[in-house]
């Protein structure tokens, strides 16, 4: 099935909070609700929302229908991320309960249940409290977003460009965007398809094409992780495993739309 196949199921100008609606997908979601005749809530700590704290939820989500979580931590600490998702997410689906929010989508990761990174301990707490928590939950599992390339190698201070060994399948952010608001004006059905891009990728391919589309000139250095992590990141332990929704533009259109337009 391709993404254009998919149709949203629209809502009589519903109110959806978007946990982390400042993020880079979250901000995608607001757009997409408002197109969409919804109305959106951004929660996050700009707008008098912390998550991990519980302030402001109460209020926030008063007459609220669904809750949108994209919420998100920039960490490699399973710690941190346990901590994380685990205050958030608990304090989010509390808060829902009380306001009797009808529909909790979450975004999660393709993989996070065969690759063994720290942060997807985290984001494997956050499914398990989903799907125990009091509300109707749809999870959306997707691969890692074009802008994933960006965000490796912009973490790798210059000359180098140190980039772990990893098979993706990546996809827009705005297409997941749109694909949770579709889920959010659909009602709840747990574990949703995964979502993927239209082909597979090597990301040390991605960041170099990457850098001929920025005219940078950087040392690119491959690097394997250790043990069964290594293994799966280089297998298919980030592909999605059966059918489901496929995004339409590729890493390469979204390097000339977003990188060499500055779109």
């Amino acid at each position: 099935m391709t993404y254009e196949s998919m149709s949203a199921k629209e809502g009589p100008g519903m109110r959806i909070a978007v946990a982390g609606g400042t993020g880079l997908v979250g901000r995608f979601v607001v757009e997409e609700l408002t197109a969409a005749g919804q109305e959106p809530v951004v929660l996050s700590r700009s707008r008098g929302v912390d998550l991990v704290a519980g302030t402001g939820l109460d209020a926030a989500l008063a007459g609220v229908d669904a809750v949108v979580d994209v919420s998100n931590v920039t960490t490699t600490s399973a710690k941190k991320a346990v901590a994380f998702f685990e205050s958030a997410s608990r304090n989010l689906l509390d808060a829902e309960e009380r306001a009797g929010v009808r529909h909790h989508v979450a975004l999660s990761i393709v993989g996070i249940d065969r690759v063994g990174l720290g942060y997807y301990q985290g984001k494997l707490r956050q499914e398990e409290l989903v799907r125990s928590g009091p509300t109707p939950w749809t999870v959306l599992r997707a691969t890692q977003f074009h802008e994933f390339a960006e965000q490796t190698l912009d973490r790798i201070p210059k000359p180098l460009a140190v980039v772990p060994r990893m098979r993706t399948q990546p996809v827009a952010a705005r297409e997941v965007a749109q694909h949770l608001v579709q889920l959010a004006l659909a009602p709840a059905q747990g574990m949703a398809p995964e979502l993927a891009g239209p082909r597979v990728e090597q990301l040390v391919d991605m960041v170099r094409r990457l850098l001929r589309a920025r005219n940078q000139r950087r040392l690119v250095l491959p690097v394997k992780l250790p043990g069964a992590t290594g293994a799966a990141m280089t297998g298919d332990g980030q592909l999605p495993t059966g059918p489901g929704t496929r995004g339409s533009q590729t890493f390469d259109t979204w390097l000339a739309d977003t990188v060499v337009q500055g779109g």
